[in-house]
């Protein structure tokens, strides 16, 4: 299952470079329309600091301290900044689920985030499609700015 987790989170954070990558121009990433409350670029800050913190922090030890107001506050950061930030999210991911043992994926997750006491299996489950659920968006984001231009 560890190896199965990695590999979903390493394919999916790739698709995130290649969403962000996608763009025409810097600009559009921070674009925010009507009902859009989130640009993309503030969602792949989101993602990578959730990550860095959930499993890269909390599971792996790895010092990260998540400050999640400035990942919806930023504006305008590079492209080649939110690669790069991926790029790393990528390697405290693949780190940290690579020192786990199957065994405690059984445990209960260290913290209780969602209000009730959860295995780190299920918790590292739900992240995968906390992951998926703004990749898509990001997807339609991308695809609805250039559209209305």
């Amino acid at each position: 299952m560890i190896e199965t987790l990695s590999q979903l989170f390493l394919r999916d954070l790739e698709k995130l470079k290649t969403e962000i990558t996608s763009y025409k121009d810097e600009k559009s990433i921070w674009e925010i329309s009507g009902d859009i409350k989130n640009s993309a670029g503030n969602l792949c800050l989101h993602l990578c600091g959730n990550l860095q913190h959930f499993i890269g922090a909390v599971l792996g030890n790895s010092g990260f301290v998540r400050n999640r107001d400035a990942e919806f506050s930023r504006i305008d950061v590079p492209i080649l900044e939110l690669v790069a930030e991926i790029q790393l999210t990528m390697k405290v991911v693949q780190k940290a689920l690579a020192e786990l043992k199957e065994d405690d994926l059984q445990k209960t997750y260290p913290i209780n985030v969602l209000g009730y006491e959860m295995t780190t299996e299920f918790f590292l489950i739900h992240l995968t499609t906390h992951l998926n659920y703004h990749l898509g968006q990001i997807n339609y984001h991308r695809r609805l700015i250039k559209t209305s231009e």
